[in-house]
């Protein structure tokens, strides 16, 4: 039975802990802290922005600041590519002629922020239901097709969108574009088939969150941390909505949001865009075009008074984690919450961008240390609200509040004394290095393009970022310190260890159990996700 889960981060299972910070500890620091922010923000800086129309291809959309002239032919070959067809599908083309191979994803703008109360977790439960069959296409036949082409194929679901790849030699092309062409357009299934899949999601949340304290503890923070936004809700769902979830339900949810003007497909590899763009009219062209359905606004309250939660369960340490409510990249314009968040983030590579960041060197060094772990990350760019986060592992014979009151303190010490030119310079030199190794990766460049258009980004985002991102100033990094830290902004949550009872973990029946589990506040969601393994 396929197995696909929706989980971090890196950006990005759900991720049930929080995206660490910036992986820039060493240059290509693959096991250090990611900020999944930071990551995805820098994301195609190896990418100049030159562009060129395929010989008798019809004029495209390209990433802003194309050049053209004979010197830029070579450049201009790697240059992702973009058209719409009739029917509303975005295509984005990214040649990458280094290997025979090529990855082709399909993007779907609707994830957890599209569901409503009642259905959490239906974004992620379609996710599996997309691998059950079509008109004429069984139960698994699609992953077996693929594999048979020495292909792999997977998915994965987040709050604000949710993505579907095959990597394969790149003569196969045409033939995973047919498959997922006709699963977007016939997905069909019996309801016995979707009885037996959500009990395969249910273990998935039993496994990925209600066995982890961490992970119960950063639902309920986000539930507390967000009010009004669809935020507060948990990518694979309350259990309560699982059992009640039915097959209807999903295929409700598959007919509003999987239609072509909501949905874009990115081919990035050994190809040619004239010709993918010529089998992206064949077999993506007939899908017929559907309206998209008017999304209402659902914005955050203004948070106006510190929260706290606390959370009692069988675990081996304490843990605390801070949220912050901050503004979040919208555009490229210069506004000032476009500006802060920027400089946001920062401050969270200043903090625990590298070894011997200033959380590490303050909090985890020393005989009287007063962390074993301590870490920052922040949000940049997202469809809804974005926070700063700092949490940790208290010491041994250290308390929570100790550890509260110390990360705290980092940020006042910047507020106050702000940060040096060689320490800001040492992590935006780190962030070139580790983003040019970083796509090398074929499959990363397709993914940072496809999160680019669900977010409304232009195709050069990446470049775009990294351009503001080394411009922000040791007096801007200082200024976010001293006025986004707050009391009235700040939620807090606490991991109280209770007995483990033999290390047996108690699983909830539901998530009203999960809240009365010792909490003040609700239950609530995670960040996003990364490709899952079935």
């Amino acid at each position: 039975m396929k197995r696909i889960s929706s989980t971090t981060r890196p950006a990005n299972g759900l991720p049930l802990q929080p995206p660490r910070a910036t992986a820039l500890r060493g240059v290509a620091a693959s096991a250090g802290r990611v900020c999944a922010a930071v990551l995805a923000a820098l994301a195609a800086v190896a990418v100049a922005s030159a562009s060129a129309t395929p010989p008798g291809a019809a004029p495209s959309t390209v990433a802003p600041g194309a050049v053209s002239g004979p010197a830029s032919t070579a450049a201009a070959a790697s240059q992702p590519v973009q058209f719409t067809l009739p029917n509303g599908l975005t295509v984005i083309v990214k040649p990458d002629r280094r290997a025979p191979t090529a990855v082709h994803m399909l993007w779907v703008r609707a994830g957890s922020i599209d569901e409503v109360d009642g259905t959490s977790g239906v974004a992620h439960v379609l996710e599996h239901m997309m691998f059950k069959g079509t008109r004429t296409l069984g139960v698994g036949e699609y992953s077996r097709r693929v594999s048979a082409l020495g292909g792999r194929e997977n998915a994965f679901t987040s709050r604000d969108y949710t993505g579907y790849f095959q990597q394969i030699p790149s003569a196969h092309l045409e033939e995973v574009m047919r498959l997922e062409a006709d699963r977007f357009m016939h997905n069909q299934w019996a309801d016995e088939e979707f009885r037996r899949e959500i009990e395969v999601v249910k273990e998935e949340r039993r496994l990925r969150t209600e066995d982890s304290p961490r992970a119960l503890l950063y639902e309920q923070l986000n539930a507390t941390t967000f009010i009004a936004s669809p935020y507060r809700r948990p990518i694979v769902g309350w259990m309560n909505d699982l059992d009640a979830m039915t097959p209807e339900d999903v295929r409700d949810f598959y007919r509003r949001w999987y239609v072509p003007a909501n949905a874009a497909v990115v081919v990035a590899g050994d190809v040619d865009p004239a010709e993918v763009r010529r089998l992206a009219e064949k077999h993506y062209g007939a899908i017929p075009a559907r309206a998209l359905p008017q999304r209402k606004p659902r914005e955050e309250l203004p948070q106006s008074g510190m929260r706290r939660i606390e959370f009692k369960w069988p675990a081996e340490q304490a843990y605390v984690a801070l949220s912050f409510r901050t503004p979040r990249l919208s555009s490229f314009e210069r506004t000032a919450d476009n500006d802060d968040a920027l400089a946001l983030v920062v401050l969270a590579a200043v903090l625990d961008g590298h070894t011997g960041a200033r959380l590490n060197r303050a909090l985890e060094q020393g005989s009287d240390r007063v962390a074993d772990s301590a870490s920052a990350w922040a949000g940049l760019w997202a469809r809804g609200p974005q926070t700063f986060g700092l949490a940790g592992i208290p010491a041994p014979g250290k308390t929570p509040e100790q550890l509260e009151a110390a990360l705290r303190a980092e940020v006042a010490r910047i507020a106050r004394d702000g940060v040096s030119e060689a320490e800001l310079n040492r992590v935006k030199t780190q962030w070139v290095a580790s983003e040019v190794y970083k796509l090398d990766s074929v499959m990363n460049q397709a993914r940072e393009l496809g999160v680019f258009w669900s977010m409304g980004l232009p195709l050069d985002a990446g470049e775009q970022a990294i351009a503001r991102l080394r411009a922000v100033t040791a007096e801007q990094v200082k200024s976010v310190a001293q006025r986004h830290f707050g009391d009235d902004q700040l939620t807090v949550g606490v991991l109280r260890p209770q007995p483990m009872e033999g290390k047996r973990r108690v699983r909830l029946p539901n998530a009203a159990a999960a809240a009365a589990a010792g909490s003040s506040a609700g239950v609530g969601a995670t960040g996003t996700s990364a490709p899952a393994r079935h």
